[in-house]
C-alpha cells in the first residue's frame, strides 16, 4: 500500500505553524493586558503563566518531531535505531546490555536546545546529515529520533527518563521481541496508562527471525489482542528483522508519515493556547454589545420630552391665519428620561460581565448630570415665530381686493336698475367697467388668500420641522458627549479583547 507523504521542508512547515502559534500566543497576551482589571487578576495571573509556558515551548521549535523508541532490556530497539538512522551509534548488545541513557539522531539540524530541553547527553546525540544521500532522508528533516533507556531496567533511574520524556514524544515505537510482547511491566506500567494515544502510537515486532514463518501473524494477532484489552484500539503493529533488514521499510514509512504531521509540540502549544482563552472568554461577553445609536436615542429623549407635541403646536399655529402665541418647551418627567438612560446602559452592556459592566457604566455622567444636560439643551433651541408675515400681507391686501370689489359689483347693480326705475341710464360701459373691476377684484382676492393658505402652510411645515431637528440635534450632543463618546474606549477594548480571544 503506498502513503502520499507531504514533502514540503520540514522548516517550511514548522515556520508556518510557529508564527501562526506566536501570533495567536501574542494576541491572547495583548487581551490579558487590553483587559487589565476588567479579568480577574487571578485569571489574568494563571492565564500569563501557561503563555510564558507555550512561549518557553515554542522557543525550542515546533518543526521537529520527535520519536522515541522504547522497548526491554534486548528486544532490539538500540539495532533498530541504527537501522533507520543508517549510523553505528546507538549502544547495542554485545556493547552494553541495556540502554542506560537516551541516545538521539537529527536529520536536518542539531535540535540543540530541544535536545537539552529533553535532557539528552550532547554525547548521546548524533546529526544525520550527509551530502551523499542526503534525497534518501529528505522525507526525514526535522525528525529527532531518541533511543531511551530500557523501561524494564533494574536502575529505577531510567524508568524516571522514560516517564519524563513519554509526553513530549510525537510518536511512540514500542519496540518488543517474540518472547516478551505480553510482560506484565509493559502493559501494566504504560500501555494502559497510554489509553487515548493510539494515533501517535507503533509497535514494532522485532527480532521476528526467530520464530517460524507460519507463526509470524499470529504474534501480530496476539499483540494486536493485549494492546485491545489495555484500551489501545487500532494500534499498527508492524513485523520487523533487524538482522535481516527485512520490515524496516513500513517503520520507515510511518516515521515519514509523522514527520509530515505536525508536531506534538505544535498541537500541545495550540491546544495549551486555546485552553487558554476558552478560560478567559468566560470573562468577556460572548457578543459585542449593540447600544442604540446617537440618533435613535436622541429621537426617544425628544419624544419622552414632548418635543414633537411643540413642534405639532408650531406647525399649527403658523399656519392658522390667526395670530396665535406659541407654549414653551416644558421639563420633562425625570422618570422617563432616566428610563432612556438605562435602557442606553443595559444595551451598551448586554451580555458582559460584571467587571465590564462596571467599567463602562462607571465613564458615564450621573442621572442628575444627564438630566440636566438634557434640559438645557432644550432650552437652547428658541420657539420660531408664529406669524408668516408675507402671507400676511397678501390676506390684508387680498381683503381690500375683495372690499372694491364687492363695491365695483354693487355699483354696477345700481347703475343697471336706474333704467329699470325710468330714470336716465347710464352708459353701458360705465356699467360693464363697474362689473368686471369688481369681477377681477374678488377673483384676485380669492386667488391671494389661496396663495397665502399655501404659503401658511409650508412656512408651518418647514419651521415645526426646523425646531424638531435643531431640538433633536442638540439632543444628539447630549447623547454622543455623555453616553457615546465616554463609553467607546472600553466597549473597544471589550470587543478587542473578546475577538483576539475567539479567533484561532
Amino acid at each position: 500500500m503506498s502513503t502520499t507523504i507531504d514533502h514540503t521542508p520540514a522548516d517550511t512547515r514548522a515556520g508556518l505553524d510557529q508564527d501562526a502559534l506566536n501570533r495567536r500566543g501574542a494576541r491572547i497576551a495583548n487581551a490579558i493586558e487590553v483587559a487589565g482589571s476588567r479579568i480577574p487578576p487571578d485569571v489574568a495571573e494563571a492565564a500569563q503563566v501557561e503563555l510564558d509556558r507555550v512561549d518557553h515551548r515554542l522557543r525550542l521549535g515546533v518543526g521537529h518531531t520527535v520519536v522515541a523508541l522504547v522497548g526491554g532490556t534486548g528486544s532490539g530497539k538500540s539495532s533498530l535505531f541504527n537501522a533507520i538512522s543508517g549510523l553505528d551509534f546507538a549502544d547495542v548488545g554485545v556493547i552494553r546490555p541495556t540502554t542506560a541513557q537516551a541516545a538521539a539522531c537529527s536529520w536536518g539540524s542539531t535540535a540543540a536546545e530541544l535536545l537539552d530541553f529533553l535532557g539528552v547527553d550532547p554525547t548521546r546525540r548524533i546529526q544525520r546529515d550527509s551530502v551523499l544521500d542526503r534525497d534518501e532522508h529528505r522525507d526525514l528533516e526535522g525528525l529527532v529520533l531518541l533511543d531511551l533507556p530500557d523501561h524494564d531496567s533494574v536502575e529505577s533511574g531510567h524508568a524516571r527518563q522514560v516517564d519524563r520524556l513519554l509526553p513530549l514524544i510525537d510518536l511512540l515505537v514500542w519496540v518488543v521481541d517474540p518472547q516478551k510482547y505480553a510482560d506484565n511491566v509493559l502493559h501494566e506500567r504504560y500501555l494502559r496508562a497510554l489509553a487515548g494515544r493510539e494515533d501517535s502510537m507503533l509497535v514494532v515486532v522485532n527480532q521476528i527471525d526467530t520464530i517460524p514463518a507460519d507463526t509470524q501473524e499470529q504474534v501480530r494477532a496476539d499483540v494486536a489482542r493485549l494492546l485491545s484489552e489495555d484500551g489501545l484500539q487500532d494500534v499498527q503493529v508492524l513485523l520487523t528483522s533487524v538482522r535481516e533488514g527485512t520490515g524496516l521499510e513500513p517503520v520507515r514509512d510511518r516515521l515519514a508519515q509523522t514527520v509530515a504531521s505536525p508536531s506534538v509540540s505544535a498541537r500541545t502549544a495550540r491546544a495549551q493556547l486555546e485552553a487558554t482563552a476558552s478560560r478567559l472568554r468566560s470573562h468577556v461577553g460572548a457578543t459585542q454589545p449593540e447600544p442604540d445609536d446617537a440618533q435613535t436615542t436622541a429621537e426617544n429623549l425628544a419624544t419622552a420630552s414632548g418635543v414633537p407635541a411643540v413642534s405639532e403646536s408650531i406647525r399649527a399655529a403658523v399656519a392658522s391665519p390667526r395670530q396665535v402665541a406659541l407654549s414653551p418647551t416644558q421639563r420633562p418627567a425625570r422618570s422617563r428620561i432616566d428610563a432612556i438612560r438605562e435602557r442606553w446602559l443595559a444595551k451598551a452592556t448586554a451580555g458582559m460581565p460584571e467587571r465590564w459592566q462596571e467599567a463602562v457604566t462607571a465613564q458615564v455622567p450621573p442621572v442628575q448630570a444627564f438630566y440636566d444636560h438634557l434640559w438645557r439643551a432644550l432650552s437652547r433651541v428658541p420657539l420660531p415665530d408664529s406669524t408668516e408675515h408675507s402671507a400676511r400681507r397678501m390676506r390684508a391686501i387680498a381683503q381690500v381686493l375683495l372690499t372694491l370689489g364687492v363695491l365695483a359689483l354693487a355699483a354696477a347693480g345700481v347703475l343697471a336698475g336706474l333704467g329699470w326705475l325710468g330714470m336716465t341710464t347710464p352708459p353701458a360701459a360705465l356699467i360693464w367697467a363697474c362689473a368686471g373691476g369688481g369681477t377681477a377684484g374678488v377673483l384676485a382676492a380669492v386667488m391671494l388668500r389661496l396663495i397665502a393658505r399655501r404659503r401658511r402652510r409650508a412656512a408651518a411645515a418647514a419651521r415645526a420641522s426646523a425646531y424638531l431637528t435643531a431640538v433633536t440635534d442638540e439632543l444628539r450632543t447630549v447623547v454622543t458627549t455623555d453616553l457615546i463618546e465616554p463609553t467607546r474606549e472600553p466597549l473597544a477594548e471589550h470587543d478587542q479583547v473578546r475577538r483576539a480571544l475567539v479567533t484561532p
